[in-house]
């Protein structure tokens, strides 16, 4: 049995960049929705541009969530 540890490594790598950047992306999102909210205040809240961005960035983990079941349902 032959382990291709170039393959495996690079894998390890995508994996890696992939989730960190994904869980950024994410906090950036909490973030945005709750910017605002940090003086202890109960009025106010975010702004539109930071509830548009943290939307944004939502959106963007549901994309790349989307993409990978496509890939794994695609491959079979």
């Amino acid at each position: 049995m032959d382990i291709d540890w170039a393959a495996l490594g690079e894998v390890f790598g995508v994996s890696l960049v992939a989730t960190v950047g994904l869980v950024g992306v994410f906090t950036l999102g909490i973030v945005g929705t709750s910017a605002g909210k940090a003086d202890g205040s109960q009025r106010g809240g975010a702004s539109v541009l930071g509830r548009t961005g943290a939307y944004a960035c939502f959106a963007l983990c549901a994309a790349a969530v989307a993409y990978g079941i496509y890939i794994l349902t695609a491959a079979s």
